[in-house]
């Protein structure tokens, strides 16, 4: 950008009273560096020319945070500063045939655009389709009121619903916050201002349920074969369930013994232990899997699901065997968004499930659920010795506030206080 350009779009950021002032630093960041990739006259710039800048920020390992302030701020210069008309569309056949406007008037002009700023963005699909159902329930909350009218009250309203009626958790009406600052954000492109003075659901103070190690081999036991080695492999690297479902055979280091689980929550990559006693059950898994997909390749298929930036980069890496998933499906599905036929992973539900069924057999009186083989892994590291710190790192956690719920944990399981009826 032009020395003269560069101050005025630092004016006109200074003078825009929707962006803090400590954002500035980065839309001037981000536009910079897209006019280098780009240098083309800017007004021939098409959707698909920012597109090709944000799948190179991820081939070059840029976090979605990132991506997405790279997004906002490009659209930010183009259309606002710029004055520039760009189309921000994909061709979408899950909401509507036409194309989304910029201020849309109608709810299927919106969803339509929330679909296309959603994947655009490469946001999971796993997400989208729980922003859409919250989107859904909000409008109807709102009784299907023109998207031009919906204003940030209706959002106070519908959380405060939310926690006094609804009776919700404080994580699942967090849930729907976020889904709603998306639509705000992204697609009606409305200021989002809800103040802290909204009722909000109580954060649960409850102590997670953790199996003993009695327990989980009485579990394992009872355990359907064919979900076995999924929850052993749970539970001995402490994995989450779409973590453990979304393994594929490259993350596998059996030299090294270490998992890499990647895009985690909070799309971070980390490395946990590989337990030595899984190595021989995962490579004569691995080998019924092999077979498989050679089927799938005789026939023509054999592809799965690619990371955006992959998919192009690499477009022959869907059919390799290191991408394959570790548990893949039974049946082949056709892609939703790629309306391509792919053998997915199997489902969290089908798993989940399994733990219901193991719990009935093995008679263990808890409330659990797949997630507890978690809780249990990290309390049993604490009890071996391991330090917190270790423990945060194989759990991936971002604060180690969060892992210290497991020290609680292990305080009310090792019974420090004597009840005074042991010495009657």
């Amino acid at each position: 950008m032009k020395k003269n350009n560069s101050n005025s779009f630092k004016e006109f950021l200074i003078n825009d009273k929707n962006i803090p002032n400590k954002n500035i630093i980065f839309y001037q960041l981000w536009v910079n560096k897209f006019l280098s990739f780009y240098q083309k006259n800017l007004k021939a710039v098409k959707y698909d020319n920012i597109k090709a800048f944000l799948d190179k920020l991820e081939s070059d390992g840029k976090e979605d945070w990132q991506i997405r302030q790279a997004y906002r701020s490009i659209k930010f210069f183009l259309e606002d500063f710029m004055r520039l008309t760009i189309d921000f569309s994909e061709n979408s056949e899950d909401e509507s045939s036409g194309k989304p406007v910029k201020n849309p008037a109608t709810w299927k002009d919106a969803f339509s655009k929330f679909i296309n700023e959603i994947r655009f963005q490469h946001l999971a699909y796993s997400t989208e389709k729980t922003y859409r159902s919250w989107i859904r329930r909000f409008v109807g909350f709102c009784n299907n009121a023109p998207p031009r009218t919906i204003q940030s009250s209706h959002v106070k309203k519908f959380l405060v619903h939310l926690a006094v009626e609804g009776n919700v958790s404080s994580s699942t009406q967090n849930q729907a916050f976020n889904a709603l600052l998306f639509l705000f954000r992204y697609v009606l492109e409305k200021e989002f201002d809800v103040s802290d003075n909204v009722i909000r659901a109580k954060k649960s103070g409850r102590i997670p349920v953790v199996f003993s190690r009695k327990e989980i081999k009485k579990l394992f036991k009872h355990y359907p074969e064919q979900y076995l080695l999924h929850v052993k492999l749970i539970y001995g690297c402490g994995l989450r369930i779409t973590e453990c479902i979304r393994l594929r055979v490259k993350d596998l280091d059996f030299e090294n013994k270490s998992l890499i689980v990647r895009s985690g929550k909070g799309n971070k990559d980390r490395v946990t232990s590989l337990p030595e006693t899984l190595h021989q059950q995962l490579k004569n898994h691995l080998q019924e899997v092999k077979k498989i997909h050679e089927l799938d390749l005789a026939v023509g298929n054999g592809s799965v699901y690619m990371p955006m930036a992959l998919a192009k980069k690499f477009p022959n890496a869907s059919k390799e065997w290191a991408w394959q998933y570790v548990f893949p499906s039974k049946n082949l599905s056709l892609d939703p968004r790629a309306k391509i036929v792919r053998r997915h992973h199997i489902t969290s539900r089908a798993l989940q499930n399994s733990m219901s069924r193991a719990l009935k057999k093995s008679g263990i009186p808890k409330k659990a659920t797949i997630h507890t083989l978690r809780h249990s892994f990290a309390t049993h590291l604490l009890q071996d010795g391991y330090d917190i710190r270790t423990v945060q790192e194989q759990l991936g956690h971002k604060n180690v506030q969060t892992t210290m719920i497991y020290l609680h944990v292990l305080r009310s399981l090792e019974g420090k206080v004597i009840s005074p009826l042991e010495k009657l």
